[in-house]
């Protein structure tokens, strides 16, 4: 139902439904919005964005069952869809289908990467998937501290009951064995404080942050003078403030941005070994 392309009867009648359902939704009539969405789709059951507005609706009204119901049939009819994807990713986060969420996540900021970066979608699937990223994290932070927890201490019962045997087998020699023991104590601990430095939060590298926001990079371009930028944020620059480099002060235009693949391969895998990266407050 591209521009240009006369509308039948019923498909004519169904986009006058969708914009009589986008009216009543701007106007909070989110029952009135879902009954005419519903109608249009009844009418043409092949556009998906009957089922994305519908969608949005039960968002709105927290009924996140048929959220992921209508999302998943738009998805059949248009795999590319953005809001699709992103509204199914936040269905199966409220139903703690964590792993399915977070993978339509990620394709809707693919695809809305690709459709638009400035695009204020962008920024908010970002926002959600930086959010349920950062609580799988968490979860598993959680259980990998619990259960090192649990292995340093019976390790440490272990040397305890090594050095009894010890004191015991060894008389005359109680001060070595108490050294060897402190020594073996001090060993073990160091060990585990090492496993623990990557669920520790500390600092960003900085060659992993945008220039201007400081934040850890999502979207990373790089200038021809060799700065790198994310994305929407040098865009912005450029629309706010003017063409040029605000580092170099050089003239630059978006034509000259190109995507920094290494920067955003070297961010995921920092992401992926440090997952508290994620928490953007």
């Amino acid at each position: 139902m591209g521009p240009g392309v006369p509308l039948s009867g019923p498909a004519k009648q169904a986009e006058i439904l969708r914009k009589d359902g986008n009216h009543y939704f701007q106007k909070g009539r989110i029952g009135a919005a879902i009954e005419a969405y519903t109608e249009a789709i009844t009418l043409c059951p092949n556009v998906p964005v009957y089922l994305t507005n519908r969608a949005l609706c039960h968002r709105k009204r927290n009924d996140w069952n048929k959220v992921e119901e209508d999302c998943r049939r738009a998805i059949q009819l248009d795999s590319s869809s953005v809001k699709a994807h992103y509204m199914l990713g936040l269905a199966l986060l409220q139903n703690k289908e964590y792993p399915e969420g977070i993978k339509h996540l990620e394709k809707a900021l693919d695809l809305g990467r690709g459709e638009n970066p400035k695009s204020y979608i962008v920024e908010e699937i970002w926002q959600e998937l930086a959010k349920a990223k950062y609580r799988e994290w968490e979860q598993a932070s959680t259980e990998r501290s619990w259960e090192l927890q649990t292995l340093k201490e019976a390790c440490e019962a272990a040397l305890e009951q090594k050095y009894f045997l010890d004191q015991s087998e060894l008389e005359g020699f109680v001060d070595e064995a108490d050294i060897a023991h402190r020594k073996q104590l001090k060993s073990l601990r160091s060990v585990f404080e090492k496993v623990t430095e990557a669920d520790s939060p500390s600092e960003v590298p900085d060659y992993l942050c945008c220039k201007i926001t400081l934040d850890i990079l999502r979207d990373p371009v790089i200038t021809p003078s060799g700065v790198t930028y994310e994305r929407a944020v040098i865009l912005d620059h450029f629309n706010k403030v003017g063409n040029f480099d605000p580092i170099t002060r050089e003239l630059l235009n978006e034509s000259q941005l190109i995507p920094n693949l290494a920067i955003k391969e070297a961010v995921q895998s920092f992401l992926d070994k440090h997952g508290w990266a994620y928490n953007m407050d």
